[in-house]
């Protein structure tokens, strides 16, 4: 049997047809395609929140919607692309495809689990639609309190459930995992020999399983408050509203690195596959991948320097801030060693990864100036913030997602999609990236506060650029969603390794069989062996 036949008649997606065995199925194959589904159609709803946004903001007078409908605008906005788009992206769609593949193992080790954890995702993605079409709520992403609890009229409480629900399928699908990863290993695979992105996704599954319950019991509060009118946080009650800010931080910054390390483990394939080289300094990589999970848990503090913190717990937080931006930068001068003297070549996912360094770069950066107390008590509340996190949450997680796409797009659907479309889709995503988040820096250090649909006409150029990129950003981002949906039934057939990788996933057909391996791997080599890979070709 020919390669060409042997996937077309055995792969996964061939295996059974017909909704109900999509919707009852236990491959993670088809769940993380289930994923990319629902994942895609509330990312497209937050983009369309902010392409509102940024309309609104292209004149100087709130004459677009009124001062509420913006304030509802930003909040579903930030929900919908933070709770269930970024968090869950990558670990949801790349993670549960790809482990059991990187490992050698047939599935993931609960493949039940695996199938409750999307529907649990698409139950409290549904109690979020509702409140949407129903009004939305505007109480920024964050629900501070009082706000929250006592004075918003819209569906706080819709929304927060929604919220609490999507947390139990985050804690099972780190669960899932972590168990897999230390249970289902091929032989000879041993931890490093893993993959990096094994490694980045490990370390993100820690602070799901850790971290994610403190967010759930704090939104849980909120609605007992708003229902009960218990005085958790509403001072009027006797509650403490600088307790609702430690607790959801405690949470939302490590929360930050569920959504930017798995983006790093993609970025270290990419980087070692298209240089063609071994990862510089493999084992400082992994390590940093678990110190980033740890220090993460350290640092929330920085988020409240304004909020009657103390100034000596302020400067302790300012040393642990800086402190967790040292395991990023080795990442980033690992793959910058990488690249050097490498064969180097100029696909399209190579132009996602470098384009991740530059702008997870500046994202870092900006994040140190953050951390000194100076500074943010200076642009704290402005668009300085919104640019930076921009920086690392759009150009990081989100050129990390497509970049993984691009990459594994061949193996997971055994199509290859068009060149030309995808660099230019690329190219237009840096540039819109840019064009709308730079000129932001600039309008947050003039002092333009964040969340104000309204501002003075001395801003207007700025914010006139950052509109004008945000709509090349938008089509940039449209343009691989068409080319990806023709290439399923018009590209090219993929042979099983079109990058010439090394790794486990791309020793099996492209699509995979319904289980994986026609045998069961074993390995007996280093990570990125990339010298071995050119000594076995030229003897060939």
């Amino acid at each position: 049997m020919s390669e060409r036949q042997g996937p077309r008649r055995q792969h996964y997606l061939n295996a059974t047809w017909g909704l109900k065995s999509w919707l009852l199925t236990k491959d993670h194959k088809r769940i993380a395609i289930l994923y990319l589904l629902g994942i895609t159609v509330f990312f497209f709803i937050g983009g369309l929140f902010a392409v509102l946004i940024r309309l609104e903001l292209a004149t100087p007078a709130g004459d677009m919607v009124q001062p509420d409908t913006y304030n509802r605008l930003f909040t579903m906005h930030g929900v919908m692309m933070i709770f269930f788009f970024l968090i869950p992206s990558i670990p949801a769609v790349l993670g549960n495809f790809l482990i059991p593949l990187m490992i050698g193992a047939k599935d993931l080790a609960f493949p039940k689990l695996n199938l409750a954890s999307w529907y649990i995702y698409m139950l409290g993605g549904s109690f979020a639609l509702w409140a949407m079409f129903n009004g939305g709520v505007d109480t920024g992403w964050t629900f501070y309190t009082p706000f929250s609890t006592t004075f918003s009229n819209s569906y706080v409480i819709a929304t927060a459930l929604g919220i609490f629900i999507l947390g139990f399928s985050s804690i099972l699908t780190g669960l899932n995992f972590v168990v897999t990863i230390h249970r289902m290993r091929a032989p000879g695979l041993t931890w490093f020999r893993l993959p990096l992105f094994v490694w980045a996704q490990y370390a993100t599954s820690l602070i799901q399983i850790l971290g994610t319950p403190v967010l759930a019991v704090t939104i849980l509060l909120v609605a007992a408050e708003r229902l009960l009118h218990i005085g958790i946080f509403d001072p009027a009650l006797g509650g403490d509203p600088v307790l609702f800010q430690h607790l959801f931080w405690f949470y939302s910054h490590p929360a930050v690195y569920i959504m930017v390390l798995p983006s790093m483990g993609v970025i270290s394939e990419l980087i070692t596959a298209f240089a063609r080289k071994r990862i510089f300094g493999y084992q400082f990589v992994a390590f940093a991948s678990i110190a980033i999970a740890v220090l993460g848990f350290l640092v929330w503090g920085h988020h409240m320097f304004v909020s009657s913190q103390s100034v000596y717990a302020g400067v302790v937080f300012s040393f642990l801030s800086m402190f967790v931006a040292v395991p990023s930068a080795v990442k980033v001068f690992n793959w910058t060693a990488t690249l050097y003297q490498g064969s180097i070549s100029w696909d399209t996912p190579m132009l996602y990864a470098l384009g991740f360094i530059g702008l997870f770069t500046i994202g870092g950066l900006t994040g140190v100036m953050l951390s000194t107390l100076g500074i943010d008590i200076h642009v704290h509340d402005t668009y300085f913030v919104v640019a930076h996190f921009h920086y690392i949450m759009v150009g990081g997680a989100i050129m990390g997602y497509l970049g993984g796409l691009h990459f594994w797009w061949p193996k997971i659907t055994g199509r290859l999609y068009p060149v030309f479309w995808s660099k230019l889709s690329a190219l237009m995503i840096f540039v819109g990236f840019n064009l709308t988040f730079f000129p932001q820096f600039l309008l947050g250090y003039m002092g333009m506060p964040r969340r104000y649909h309204a501002y003075p006409e001395e801003f207007q150029v700025l914010n006139v650029m950052s509109s004008a990129g945000a709509t090349i950003l938008g089509v940039g981002y449209l343009i691989p969603m068409i080319y990806f949906v023709w290439s399923m039934r018009y590209g090219e057939r993929a042979s099983s390794n079109p990058w010439g990788a090394v790794g486990l996933e791309w020793e099996t057909t492209s699509p995979p069989p319904s289980h994986n391996f026609l045998e069961p791997p074993t390995v007996d080599h280093e990570a990125y062996d990339y010298v071995r890979r050119a000594q076995e070709q030229r003897v060939a």
